[in-house]
């Protein structure tokens, strides 16, 4: 583009104006920044194109680049990244952190977890200082005495067929292995015989051994398996051992031992005709009470009421409900099927 120049008339004074040096400069000034905004302005005007041009000519270019390069990466080329965040040996750098990094974040994580355990340790050792070993804090709110059965049934449901073996030898070795700690030359050695029907009570300090009342296998006659090794099972007549649980200083009120009682739940009551309980009282006698705690009482046994049932309706599933039955016993909780009771099926079927 030509530059055109433009020629600008001096200004026009007055006939006989004379004027001084002074008010010629101030023109000369004037007519020079006016030169000075019009060179400025014709500049722009010649430089905007050319700046477009060139931002046209880079977006193209960008766009050919673009156009050859793939979309995304490749399989190496990823693999190649991994390598490179894994290890940069330019950097010397391991997933983006240098070994100094690590190996402060080592000692900050050690700090913390060194603090933290010490802590938790302190608590708990604070916290066992004020439980005692031997004694419950909160004995009131045990609840009454649960209970439990052996052999061991899937469910409660004992279901067997006389005249198959395989269908109930599983009960009978569950038994053989429950009464092992109740043979009577074990009781013999470890435990004491206690005079029956009174609280076996022993004075001394709370961490003093204390002892135990014998418990033989032989209390349990018909279903001790030691007269018949199948407790009644290969007759159809089985026999089914019951157990309270232990609770530390329980005592039965009113010095009456609880006592154990059986019957149809629900249904005909001549489902069941006959049975035999053994010891024959049907009770957990006093002298197997106060129990005191697994730590001082090591050779305690507890005390077992066997039920022989020995006329049952065969070949038809019937419901059975034992219960505990004494002063201050709870039995009949409905939530809770084992706190003073149990409930089982009997299915023999021949």
């Amino acid at each position: 583009m030509r530059r055109q120049l433009r020629f600008r008339r001096a200004p026009t004074l007055p006939h006989g104006y004379r004027y001084s040096l002074d008010d010629q400069d101030d023109l000369n000034q004037d007519y020079l920044a006016d030169e000075e905004e019009e060179g400025e302005e014709e500049a722009r005007v010649i430089g905007i194109p050319h700046l477009e041009e060139e931002e046209k000519e880079e977006e193209q270019k960008e766009d050919e680049e673009g156009q050859d390069q793939p979309s995304g990466y490749t399989w190496w080329q990823k693999l190649q990244l991994i390598s490179e965040y894994l290890w940069d040996p330019e950097q010397r750098m391991s997933l983006a952190r240098t070994g100094q990094s690590c190996s402060l974040i080592l000692v900050i994580y050690f700090f913390f977890y060194a603090s933290l355990a010490a802590v938790i340790t302190v608590c708990m050792y604070t916290l066992f200082l004020t439980i005692n070993p031997y004694l419950p804090t909160f004995t009131e709110r045990v609840k009454p005495p649960g209970v439990m059965i052996r052999p061991f049934a899937q469910s409660l449901n004992f279901n067997f067929n006389v005249s198959e073996p395989d269908t109930w030898q599983h009960y009978v070795i569950s038994l053989n292995g429950f009464l092992q700690g109740y043979n009577d030359s074990l009781q013999e050695e470890m435990n004491v015989d206690c005079p029956p029907g009174q609280y076996f009570i022993q004075d001394g300090d709370e961490d003093e051994d204390k002892k135990a009342c014998q418990f033989k296998r032989s209390f349990l006659k018909n279903c001790s398996g030691l007269e018949d090794p199948t407790f009644g099972y290969s007759t159809g007549q089985p026999c089914i051992l019951l157990k309270m649980n232990r609770i530390v200083g329980f005592r039965p009120e009113l010095g009456d031992p609880v006592k154990v009682s059986c019957k149809v739940q629900r249904g005909d009551e001549n489902d069941i005709r006959s049975i035999n309980y053994y010891p024959e009282s049907a009770s957990f006698d006093l002298r197997y009470y106060p129990y005191y705690g697994k730590l001082t009482h090591v050779n305690y046994t507890s005390p077992l009421v066997a039920m022989h049932f020995t006329d049952v309706v065969k070949n038809q599933v019937v419901p059975v409900q034992c219960q505990l039955k004494g002063k201050g016993i709870i039995n009949d909780v409905i939530n809770d099927r084992f706190v003073g009771r149990v409930i089982f099926t009997l299915n023999i079927e021949t």
